[in-house]
């Protein structure tokens, strides 16, 4: 069979991926995307940020309606079809992953569905459904992206033990649901599932839930939590677990001690792993760290001159938009342009109730590394826009160097944040100072308002707060 030849060749079709290649397409090079899902958009669209975003979106009107009440406007009890709900949340999906594939043959981009694998450093073996295909490349960039981690503790092939994958599918409705994994996708999907009318526990061997995020900003997402779940549990490990009759019985060690429980369904949210197994890595010179993500440089480029990584196999953090972003980077490199992931601020969002949001230096990063930073914080209570939609438990931070007064970190807690964070990003991006931002004409009344009044706290005067200057 006569190879197909290409100038590059990217295997995998989600957020990093087909970024990759349509804007290598539109920079005038012949591209071939491999994808073995018939629909495209990645574990993103299909099986994580969008499903699960759709999901928190449907559930939330359940709560504001319970919490109407207050303003003189009552609801009956919602009636759930979750058969609908499911259906509403499949036409999402269909309308991106078909608009998607559009773009991609208005560019030009030849697609092939199957599972691709490297034969040598220039050559990539298809499976397709009408047999093998061979593509001869001069660059590939791999975008195969990462699965949910299962221990092989909790593996037992019984389909009451879930990942987010099975959790997103919302079969039913379960009474007792344990969430192994006080990370953002065991809070989002505990916040849908306890939305829905289960009983949710939280267990999270760390003494904090949202690891990463400054403690501040958890707050009041754990404070909601602890009202909306049966529990959250810190500092407790799964030890085992075992199939008993229509439920999951599960082992934890808590303070030293075994506690023995059942639930109806359990949902292991406990990190991911890469999809390098079975791809032919070790037919090139690409090379993986311990954990097996492709190890890349600051140009994406793999130990193998002729093929660069991306995304969630590339390790750091495992986000949709620092993916899209490594994937011109590495599209750039290919094209001779000067390109880096160095420096390059990357915001993390977790759309919990309230949402925690934040780009750059975080206070526990600073102090962690010795920097010298000046801490200056806006609390929502005093935000008009806030209380007008009763949302008060938010805070706006920033990390300020004392010297420079640049803006070196932003976080937000509160609804909406990740809507928010934005405007940090840009600030930080451009070296904007403090100053900057406070002298910024924000609208009000708007939440937006709230980095600008942030700033002001700085310098000892902003309007719905009282505080003395911190620069002294």
């Amino acid at each position: 069979m006569e190879p197909i030849k290409t100038e590059i060749v990217v295997v995998g079709a989600g957020p990093g991926g087909y970024a990759a290649a349509f804007y290598a397409a539109d920079k005038g090079k012949k591209v071939i995307l491999i994808e073995q899902d018939k629909r495209l958009g990645g574990v993103c669209l299909n099986r994580g940020c969008i499903p699960s975003k759709a999901l928190l979106h449907a559930t939330k009107l359940i709560t504001e309606a319970k919490e109407s009440h207050v303003r003189g406007i009552s609801f009956d009890s919602p009636k759930i079809d979750l058969e609908k709900m499911r259906s509403w949340k499949e036409s999402i999906l269909n309308k991106l992953g078909q608009g998607i594939s559009a773009l991609g043959q208005k560019r030009g981009v030849q697609l092939l569905t199957g599972r691709g694998r490297f034969e040598d450093s220039k050559t990539l073996r298809v499976e397709t459904a009408e047999g093998q295909k061979f593509i001869n490349f001069d660059q590939a960039i791999i975008a195969v992206g990462s699965k949910s981690a299962l221990p092989k503790a909790f593996d037992l092939g019984n389909p009451r033990i879930m990942t987010s994958r099975e959790a997103l599918d919302l079969e039913e409705i379960p009474q007792e649901l344990l969430v192994v994994g006080g990370g953002y996708i065991g809070m989002e999907l505990g916040t849908v599932y306890a939305s829905l009318g289960s009983k949710v526990v939280v267990v999270e061997a760390m003494d904090s839930i949202l690891m990463g995020a400054d403690a501040d900003l958890v707050r009041p997402v754990m404070r909601y939590a602890e009202k909306a779940f049966k529990e959250v549990r810190l500092k407790t490990k799964v030890l085992k677990m075992s199939t008993s009759g229509k439920q999951i019985k599960v082992t934890f060690e808590v303070n030293g001690q075994e506690k023995v429980e059942l639930y109806d369904r359990v949902l292991v949210s406990v990190g991911r792993v890469p999809n390098c197994e079975d791809f032919g890595l070790e037919n090139t010179k690409v090379a993986r760290d311990e954990k097996g993500f492709i190890k890349v440089d600051s140009k994406q480029q793999t130990a193998d001159p002729s093929i660069y990584a991306i995304g969630d196999v590339a390790g750091g953090v495992l986000l949709a938009h620092k993916a899209a972003k490594e994937a011109r980077i590495a599209v750039e490199v290919i094209l001779g342009e000067s390109s880096t992931s160095e420096n390059i601020v990357v915001p993390a969002v977790v759309f919990t109730d309230p949402e925690v949001a934040w780009c750059g230096l975080t206070e526990a990063e600073a102090k962690a590394k010795g920097i010298a930073v000046k801490i200056a914080k806006f609390p929502w209570a005093a935000s008009g826009r806030a209380l007008s939609f009763d949302r008060t438990d938010g805070l706006t931070k920033l990390v300020i160097d004392p010297e420079t007064e640049r803006v070196l970190g932003v976080g937000i807690v509160g609804a909406g944040a990740g809507e928010l964070i934005g405007e940090g990003v840009l600030a930080i991006e451009m070296g904007a100072t403090a100053k900057d931002l406070a002298e910024t004409v924000h609208p009000h009344p708007t939440l937006s308002e709230t980095l600008m009044e942030c700033a002001e706290v700085f310098y000892g005067h902003a309007t719905h707060v009282f505080s003395r200057k911190t620069t002294d």
